[in-house]
Formats: structure tokens, sequence, C-alpha cells
């Protein structure tokens, strides 16, 4: 017989064992990047090899970074996340530019990137020939540039009205829905094969060709820029393993178990993702798969494969994986404006619960009501050709996401330095292994990216709107005062 699950040193029950561990950075990290960013990966790296390279480098990253995260977690395990890490490790102003760059940038540009692509993947299914076979659409129906905006606001509209309204997902839908990403995953992996295998006989069968050359022939010809435009795509798909960390404190033999998870779901994700990739290869030539634009990688793979039919099943497989995320994410993200409007470094009003609903009503609706402006902002700055119209809104604004949680998330991951000098002597029931080596080794490819971002023409703008609006956070944070209160 077990015994008893025990209570941590800030009395949270230690229940979830290394399976139930697993299974939350599986489902927190798969959401919306394997089945677009393929795309933008391919227009930076020609080869299959590199590409496979830069997949199996971003797991060993988020690896890395999640070893030592979740020492810091289990250390400080009270609730507001990067939040309480940066403002502990290096001050008050470090802990309101999270919450100012989290707001500003990385979760409000990530809902719109979600947002946008399941209006996208929404899109597919209504353009697509069997479902309008089958509802009696006339051919051709598809919605037009403008018009997929507005439903993309209408999405976050109607998703933060849910959220103030309080209803609760519960543990069953979150499970169909990370049971939805996996199945999706591991059949696009054998679609190919199971093709190949029963004879099916089409000009997209398996094409072993499209993956060579395998490397560079000439590697003098190989850019670090591309590779590091193309990395941010790959760091896109496995954002989210910081979502595991909260919940160090809860999983039972942590210093055992935490490792385990981490290890398992990692390699779990890295071969879904090698296996996906690998079929959508053997189906489209990276040149093709390059060229997309108004689809996902996923979609044009089962469409090509499977038919109108495949390509609709596809298309809604992602718009249940991006809803996931999106509706994960606003239920999320707005605590951060309520933590910080309780402790004094937001309006006040943020930190108000609404009296019937008891959910944060107006941090809700102000983050949403932001996500909707950058959709709007950024769909008005490529129609009026200020942005370059050869790069999607989906990617613009998951690049704009990406530049300010590579810096913060980097910084609340080497906050364990800070940290083992001046708590030296504190009780850690989980210590990172490999300390000091495995979080001065994470430093090394976020820098890198970081600083590319500002070399490369196609991300300059979104690295200097990321510098301006934590620079502006800085300004409003010294204006208001906000550093007097210090504690």
């Amino acid at each position: 017989m077990k015994p008893p699950s025990s209570p941590s040193s800030s009395g949270l029950v230690r229940a979830l064992g290394p399976s139930t561990a697993t299974a939350v950075v599986v489902g927190t990290v798969i959401g919306s990047g394997i089945f677009k960013k393929p795309q933008a990966i391919a227009e930076h790296v020609p080869n299959f090899g590199l590409v496979a390279l830069l997949w199996v480098l971003g797991g060993v990253l988020i690896l890395l970074g999640a070893l030592a995260y979740a020492e810091v977690t289990v250390l400080l395990p009270r609730a507001g996340g990067n939040y309480i890490f940066l403002r502990e490790a290096y001050g008050r102003l470090a802990g309101f530019l999270w919450g100012w760059v989290d707001f500003c940038i990385i979760r409000s540009a990530s809902l719109a990137a979600l947002a946008t692509l399941f209006t996208e993947s929404f899109n597919d299914i209504l353009g697509n020939e069997a479902f309008q076979q089958a509802v009696g659409l006339p051919s051709r129906t598809h919605l037009g540039f403008w018009p997929q905006r507005l439903l993309t606001v209408a999405v976050l509209t109607g998703l933060a009205w849910v959220n103030i309204r309080g209803v609760r997902w519960g543990g069953l839908m979150q499970l169909l829905i990370t049971l939805i990403k996996v199945s999706s995953l591991v059949a696009i992996a054998l679609l190919p094969f199971l093709a190949l295998a029963n004879g099916v006989s089409t000009p997209t069968l398996p094409n072993f060709d499209n993956l060579r050359p395998l490397w560079p022939e000439d590697w003098r010809q190989l850019s670090l820029g591309h590779l590091g435009s193309a990395f941010l795509g790959v760091l896109w798909a496995f954002h989210g393993w910081q979502n595991l960390a909260p919940v160090a404190e809860e999983v039972r033999q942590p210093q055992r178990n935490i490792p385990l998870a981490l290890l398992g779901g990692v390699a779990l994700i890295i071969a879904l993702y090698l296996g996906a990739n690998l079929a959508y290869y053997l189906v489209l030539p990276g040149q093709q798969m390059a060229a997309l634009k108004q689809t996902t990688v996923a979609t044009e793979f089962s469409l090509r494969l499977l038919g109108p039919l495949g390509a609709a099943a596809a298309a809604a497989a992602v718009m249940a994986s991006v809803f996931g995320a999106l509706n994960g994410n606003l239920l999320v993200g707005p605590r951060l404006l309520y933590a910080m409007g309780d402790d004094g470094l937001a309006p006040r009003a943020l930190g108000v619960i609404h009296p019937r609903y008891r959910t944060p009503a107006l941090a809700i609706a102000v983050l949403a009501a932001w996500s909707s402006l950058q959709v709007m902002s950024v769909a008005l700055l490529t129609w009026l050709g200020w942005l370059e119209a050869s790069k999607s809104p989906f990617d613009r604004l998951t690049d704009f996401a990406m530049f300010g949680a590579v810096i913060f998330e980097t910084l609340a991951v080497v906050s364990i330095f800070v940290f083992r000098r001046r708590h030296a002597a504190g009780e850690r029931p989980y210590r990172c292994p490999g300390y000091p080596w495995v979080p001065a080794l994470y430093v090394i490819l976020p820098t890198f990216i970081v600083v590319n971002m500002f070399l490369r023409q196609e991300t300059l703008v979104e690295a200097l709107a990321g510098v301006g609006f934590i620079a502006l956070g800085a300004a409003v944070y010294g204006v208001l005062g906000l550093g007097r209160n210090f504690i």
C-alpha cells in the first residue's frame, strides 16, 4: 500500500507523480508552433538535417532551463511565478518590468497570434471543398483579410467574456485537448507511411528525395543569422515550458520525479516534433513548405495526402490545439495583472474581484482589449504597406512575443545564481543537477537569439518595439514613484 502524499513546506500536498508531471510538460508546451512554424523555419533553413538539429536543440534548451527553474520555484512557491522570482532576485523594478512586458508583449502578443491562427484554421475549413459540399456553401467561400481580423477580435472577446463569467474548464476538457494535440502529431507522423503500406498511389506519397541534401554541401555558405531566425520559430513551438515550475512544490519526491518528468516530457515532445517534421518533408519539399503563407503546414500536408476531407480534419485539430492554448493564456495572464494591482504595481482596479463572478474581470477585459488592438494594429500596418507583407501577421506577433519572453524568462532562470548565494543555507527539496553549468549553458542560445533579432531586418521592428515597451515601462515606474514602497 502506498503511503499518503505528504505536504510540502508551504502546505501544498505532494500529489503529482512522474506520469502526471510529464503530462503537464507535454500539455502546456504543444500548441500552435508545430502546426505553423515549420513554414517559417523552412524559409531560413533548406536542409532537413539542420531543421531536425534545431528542433533537438530547442528541446535541450528548455530541459536545461527547466532543471534550473524548478529549483527556484520550489524555493519560492508563491503565487505570481516570474513576478515573484524577479522581484526577489533583482528588486521591485524587475518584478514590475516582468509584469509590464508580460502584459504589453509576451502574453498579449501570444493571445493575438493564437487567435489569428485559430481564425486562419477556421478559414481553411470554410474554404474546404468537402466542407462546402456537406453544408451547402458556394464554392470558393472564404474570409477576406479584414473579415479574418474582425473574427479574430471576436474570438478574443468571446473567450474573455467566458472567463469573466467564471466558467471553469475541468480536468477532463484539458485532458481531451492534450490528447487531441498528441494524437494529431502521432497521426501526422504515421500518415505517409500508412499510405505507402496501403499502396495508395498519389504524387505526394513519401518522397525521401525531399530530405536531400540532408546537410549543406558548403558549410561556409551557412548563415548564422538565418539559423537564429529559424530557431526563433522553434522557441515559439517550445514556449510554455515554464508552466511546469508552478506545480513543482506539489510533485512527490521532487529530487527524482521532476528530472524524470522533464526528461520524459521533453523527450516525448522532441520525438513528436521530429516525427511530424519528417512527415511534412516527405510530402512537402522544403521550398514548397517555405512558400505557404495563407494556411498551416499541417493543413496543406493533409490536403496533399488525404484530399479535402483530410485538410478539414487537420485544420480542426489545429483549431482545437490553439483553442486550448488560447483559453489557458486568457485564464492565467490576467492573474498576473490582478496580483500586481493587489501589490500596488498596477492600477488597484485590476486587483478587484468581480462581486458576482468572483474573477478579476477588469484584468481579463484589459488584456483581451490590448491583444485585440495588437491584432488590428499589425493588420493595419500590413495593409498600409508599412510592414513587410511577405511576413504573416502570425509570425510577426509570435516574434514580438518571443523577444520579451526570451529576455525575462532567461533572467528568471539565472536567478538561481542569486538565490544560491543569498539563501545558501535554505532548505531545498529539489536541487538543480549539474549546477552551475546547467543554467550557465542555458544562457548561451537566448543571448544569441536576442542579438540576432537586432541584426536581422525581418525581426528588427519587433526587437525595437520590444525595447521601446521595456523603456516605457521603466519610465512609468519612475514617474509614478512605484519604487518608493520597496519591500
